[in-house]
């Protein structure tokens, strides 16, 4: 990128190089010049003018063969940088090209420091060197504006002191010489003279800065370049003008005198600060001009007020014809107009007002939200404003709400309306009294009073017409006391026709009783109750239980009353207490009771609280405040459920007991309280829940046992049973004993078994009785040795009776047992088994 940027700069560069080297080789010399110029030359300094149409009259291309220097189109030669001139000349040249003719000229310039002598040809005039005063110097000059001459009007006259001793030609370049305005002035070459053509306009040149320069005939220029400024004289040629061809200014009405309106400003093109810029304001006429409402300040142009009678109503516009004038005001200065135009802003300076002073409207009772009358209303204030939109309202004769005014938005008048039933047996007129006032407060005018409002009268007529049946009031009050049992009689409600003021042929139907108390009379409109009245029913609330009515006439036509039957409250609830609470031993050693009395307050706290004897060895009770009580232990108790005995009565003695459960927990609150079962050492039985598991293990085991009794009931009642034995049972037996009470052994009753397993065996039971006074029997039953086997299906540790009895007792014979051998055999097994089917169960 940064070759292809160069590449440009470099092509133009040789361009420019061979351009110069083509007018080098080819180019004609012109003329040399010579210029003297100081040792230490800034740069951007002027150093001389070169007349270049004297060697080519049309120069396309000019170029400096020294880079110190460039050359401006009109020759003038400048510095490109600070110059130090160290030697007594310095020399480059001027190369000029015309492109259609093709001809190149060269210009050599020689730059010769102050104080150095250079090799010239000049004319000398005279060889004597006088001293004399320099009068190449510039002076100052003025040209008046819109002179009228006679042109060429000669202006000032520059000349050298080298004139002395060589012929000079003198020049001048500059804005009105060789640039805008052109040949504005010219010199005469031989003399110096200066000359202006034609008249000056100073609004568009106010001054002229140009050069002149002193040359002899060979281009040698013993002078510096001479600046000269003329400056232009100003004539009063231009009138003063408004800014704004028409300005508008706004100010309230009322106002008061002095108050500021605005400030007109105008503008002079002549020279400022000067007479001809010193302007003058004057009000030349006012429209309407009576009375002169107004002033303006002569210098500052600022309008101001005089009066404080503007009046919008009357006039809403005022026009300004005002003159600006120069010279400070004098008749001969120039001068100008322009109109103002003042407009009044609207205040709310007037009430509105109505167009008659009364009014008259007719209505039928019992109507609503219609309208009866519209009124008109006027206001002289700006109309669509907040100061004009009236707002109405009823001061007098409305105490009951039965009308409402409202304003129309369209065309503001006043709408009055019904919206609330007349009674013309209450009020066969009504008289209003209505005022109007603005949407905006009143203004205090500085020439008058603030506004009031406005009022006027409406008679209102109201007409008869046949209604219905009427309930007033719409609700009534009817007291009646807690607990009144059930058949009980209470006033009723009761309307009226509004005609005569009775209540007769009217029908009366209940259409509200929440939870059905009463019964109503068709007839008369009474209640019966039909259950009992309760104050704490929920159904009751402040003491107020609503019965709706509707009371109907011949025609259907009906209206519809509310009784509110006050329940006066009765003591007949005694305080009640939460079941169970809880201490946390943790935090403290005491428990809150909190009893709720449904009664009324005149029959609910303060409380007493009392403990049973049983319950003082291990709590104490003390009341707080008549609403609660603390129950605190006398001291620290097990962790446990604890049943405390408390009889609480309110005010008026009504008592009852409870029976609190106490929960004496390892806790810091209540809801964290987790008690074990070892904790429990006094569990209500009620608390016991039992799994479905267990209740089935109850059931079965409840059905064995009748199972056995019953097979021992069966065994009992026979004389001959016959067993049978399977060969898969291990030879079980069980032998069955009834004992009425103690006496000898019968042993002629024998059950023999054999002592050879068999599928069938037979069992023979004799059963012998002694008689006697005193005598007891006792049957006994037998079985075979070892007919019992505890484990028959492991083939070994079999246990027989005769284990059971034992070796070595003198046992006559061995096939025979008594009671008590088979009782201590078969409980044990029993038991054994009745663990089995238990378990069997719970698999």
């Amino acid at each position: 990128m940064a070759v292809a940027s160069a590449a440009p700069g470099s092509i133009f560069c040789k361009q420019l190089l061979f351009s110069l080297l083509v007018l080098i080789l080819f180019c004609d010399a012109c003329k040399k010049i010579s210029l003297q110029v100081p040792s230490h030359l800034q740069a951007e300094t002027l150093v001389g003018k070169v007349n270049l149409k004297e060697c080519l009259q049309l120069a396309s291309l000019i170029l400096s063969s020294d880079s110190d220097f460039r050359i401006l189109e009109d020759g003038s030669i400048y510095t490109t940088r600070d110059l130090i001139l160290s030697s007594e000349k310095k020399s480059f040249s001027i190369f000029l090209s015309d492109g259609q003719r093709q001809e190149q000229k060269e210009i050599e310039v020689v730059l010769v420091a102050r104080g150095k002598k250079a090799p010239k040809k000049r004319h000398t005039k005279d060889t004597v060197l006088k001293r004399s005063k320099r009068r190449w110097a510039p002076v100052p000059c003025s040209l008046m504006e819109n002179s009228l001459g006679p042109f060429p009007q000669h202006v000032q006259q520059v000349q050298s002191d080298a004139a002395q001793n060589y012929t000079i030609f003198y020049s001048i370049s500059g804005p009105g010489v060789d640039k805008e305005p052109f040949n504005l002035f010219f010199i005469d070459k031989d003399t110096g003279d200066i000359f202006c053509t034609r008249s000056i306009d100073r609004e568009q040149y106010d001054q002229f800065p140009i050069y002149a320069y002193a040359t002899t005939a060979d281009g040698y220029a013993p002078e510096y370049p001479l600046p000269l400024v003329f400056k232009v004289e100003d004539d009063n040629d231009n009138a003063p003008y408004f800014e704004n061809k028409v300005t508008v200014f706004n100010v309230p009405e009322n106002c008061r005198s002095g108050t500021s309106v605005g400030q007109v400003t105008a503008r002079d093109h002549d020279e400022p600060d000067t007479l001809h810029t010193r302007l003058k304001y004057k009000i030349l006429q006012q429209i309407p001009d009576h009375p002169k409402h107004f002033s303006v300040h002569p210098d500052t142009g600022v309008i101001t007020t005089t009066t404080p009678f503007l009046d919008r109503e009357k006039c809403d516009t005022y026009t300004l014809v005002m003159e600006v004038r120069d010279m400070g005001g004098q008749p001969f200065g120039l001068f100008n107009t322009g109109t103002i135009t003042i407009s009044l802003e609207d205040e709310n300076d007037n009430a509105p007002y109505f167009t008659e002073t009364s009014y008259f409207a007719e209505v039928e009772e019992n109507r609503i939200d219609v309208e009866i009358l519209r009124m008109v209303v006027h206001d002289q204030d700006l109309p669509n404003t907040p100061h004009s939109k009236p707002v109405y309202t009823i001061l007098q004769g409305n105490e009951n709400g039965h009308f409402k005014i409202s304003t129309d938005p369209n065309t503001n008048e006043a709408v009055l309306c019904v919206v609330k039933p007349l009674n013309y047996e209450v009020n066969h007129q009504i008289v209003l009294q209505i005022g109007v006032l603005n949407e905006a407060q009143f203004s205090k005018a500085a020439n008058s009073q603030t506004p009031t409002m406005c009022t006027t009268t409406v008679t209102v007529k109201v007409k008869d017409s046949d209604e219905g049946p009427e309930c007033q009031p719409p609700v009534k009050v009817i007291q009646s006391k807690d607990g009144l049992p059930a058949g009980k009689e209470l006033l009723g409600y009761k309307a009226s026709d509004p005609e005569n003021r009775s209540g007769e042929g009217l029908r009366y139907k209940k259409i509200e009783d929440e939870d059905n108390w009463f019964e109503i009379d068709e007839h008369t409109g009474d209640l019966r109750t039909v259950k009992v009245l309760d104050r704490e029913s929920k159904f009751v609330k402040n003491d107020q239980y609503n019965v709706s009515v509707v009371a109907m006439d011949a025609d259907g036509r009906s209206c519809t009353g509310t009784l509110l039957i006050l329940l006066e409250d009765n003591n007949d609830h005694p305080p009640q207490l939460e079941k169970e609470v809880t201490i946390c031993r943790n935090t403290k050693d005491s428990a809150v009771l909190e009893p709720v009395d449904p009664d009324g307050p005149e029959n609910g706290p303060p409380f007493q609280f009392f403990l049973d004897n049983s319950a003082s060895k291990l709590w104490t009770i003390e009341t707080k405040d008549g609403k609660t009580a603390i129950l605190r232990q006398r001291q620290n108790l097990d962790y446990n459920y604890y049943t405390v005995p408390i009889q609480i009565k309110d005010r008026h003695g009504l008592a009852a007991k409870h029976m609190l459960s106490v929960r004496v927990c390892d806790c810091k609150t209540p809801s964290d309280c987790r008690m074990t079962s070892q904790d429990v050492r006094d569990v209500k039985p009620s608390n016991v829940i039992l799994g479905k598991w267990a209740i089935l293990a109850m059931v079965l085991g409840s059905a064995l046992l009748l199972c056995v009794l019953f097979t021992c009931f069966c065994v009992t009642a026979k004389r001959t049973v016959k067993k049978c034995f399977p060969e898969d049972v291990a030879q079980q037996n069980l032998i069955v004993s009834n004992t009425e009470g103690p006496g000898e052994e019968v042993m002629e009753a024998n059950i023999r078994l054999p002592t050879q397993t068999s599928n069938i065996c037979d069992t023979s039971v004799s059963v012998g009785a002694v008689g006697g006074q005193g005598v007891r029997t006792q049957q006994s039953f037998e079985m075979v040795k070892g007919g019992y086997t505890l484990d028959s299906g492991k083939g070994g540790g079999h246990q027989s009776l005769e284990s059971v009895k034992g070796v070595g007792q003198g046992v006559t014979d061995t096939g025979r047992f008594t009671y008590n051998e088979w009782h201590s055999f078969t409980q044990p097994r029993l038991g054994e088994e009745s663990i089995r089917g238990h378990t069997l169960i719970k698999n």
